[in-house]
């Protein structure tokens, strides 16, 4: 399964692959860096012609561009978009963020750990639930 990793921060994007590798995920992991080339890059526009469709989004919501509550909402509203889960990951606690997202059906809500420990087992979860348990449509 692609994963689609919508992440703006360089330290965060080299911890989360960093994460993804110590769990033994060895799904391809495309990342993109803002939330207009998140939604060109499913919606396969420009320089994403060719762009596999993920099976699961892993959204930050501070972004350039686009907020991740603005590419939530987009994906959400989009019928050929709307079934691919979204994992909000960020660093946010805020309830309004918390709310907002499961406003526009985000499929979950984490908030991203400070210490790699924590971090590393937020990973394992993922792994373990949206990537062995769940059954999920095709991408297509």
């Amino acid at each position: 399964m692609e994963i689609l990793l919508v992440e703006d921060n360089e330290g965060d994007i080299r911890l989360t692959k960093e994460a993804f590798r110590e769990s033994m995920v060895w799904n391809h992991m495309n990342v993109v860096r803002d939330g207009a080339e998140a939604l060109a890059f499913l919606r396969r526009e420009g320089k994403y012609t060719n762009a596999i469709r993920p099976g699961i989004i892993l959204l930050d919501l501070n972004l350039p561009k686009r907020s991740g509550i603005e590419v939530l909402e987009e994906i959400k509203r989009d019928n050929e978009l709307k079934h691919i889960p979204v994992v909000v990951l960020t660093s946010s606690q805020a309830e309004q963020d918390i709310l907002n997202s499961y406003n526009f059906h985000a499929n979950c809500f984490i908030s991203k750990p400070l210490d790699l420990e924590q971090f590393l087992q937020v990973v394992q979860s993922i792994k373990d639930f949206w990537l062995t348990i769940v059954k999920l449509p095709p991408a297509n």
